[in-house]
């Protein structure tokens, strides 16, 4: 192991690939990856909503390559988290702003039950079991589904449940 005077510090520091690279690379890997996670990955039953999985997962991925030395300067990893952070925040803003993009980042709920009637169809679109459904419902004090007017996949992958008048 090195001691803390023979490392070189200008090489630590020093960008190993072109800033420009960096940020093209960033952008086009978090791009590919919403989309992916958007349009193929859409969700899971009570699970984080894409954008914190996305930015998670490669903000760890790239820091790693940053810290196991895969890059050859910590600036380098510095950069394209920056830039992931970045794209992530842009996002957030966007789908606050705008309502459009909202609608084109965001997945709308999804209805799992109507008066009462498993949507199976529906279910089947997110490859959600009638046993997972009945787990949330339980949760939420549903014993039947006639109490069940209407239950609804939200973006975030939460189900919300909205029973009948008794």
């Amino acid at each position: 192991m090195e001691s803390l005077s023979s490392l070189d510090w200008d090489e630590m520091f020093k960008m190993s690939v072109p800033l420009g690279e960096i940020l093209i690379r960033g952008t086009v890997m978090y791009w590919f990856l919403f989309l992916m996670f958007r349009f193929v990955v859409r969700r899971e039953v009570g699970a984080v909503g894409i954008a914190d999985i996305l930015i998670l997962v490669i903000v760890a991925d790239a820091a790693q390559n940053a810290m196991a030395g895969e890059y050859t300067s910590v600036s380098d990893g510095m950069v394209l988290v920056g830039t992931l952070i970045g794209w992530n925040m842009v996002f957030d803003w966007l789908s606050y702003a705008s309502p459009l993009f909202r609608r084109l980042a965001e997945p709308g709920p999804l209805r799992l039950i109507e008066n009462g009637v498993i949507q199976r169809r529906n279910m089947r679109k997110e490859f959600i079991t009638v046993e997972e459904l009945w787990g949330k419902l339980r949760e939420q004090g549903v014993e039947s589904l006639s109490e069940v007017k209407l239950a609804f996949m939200e973006s975030d992958g939460q189900i919300s449940v909205i029973k009948r008048k008794k």
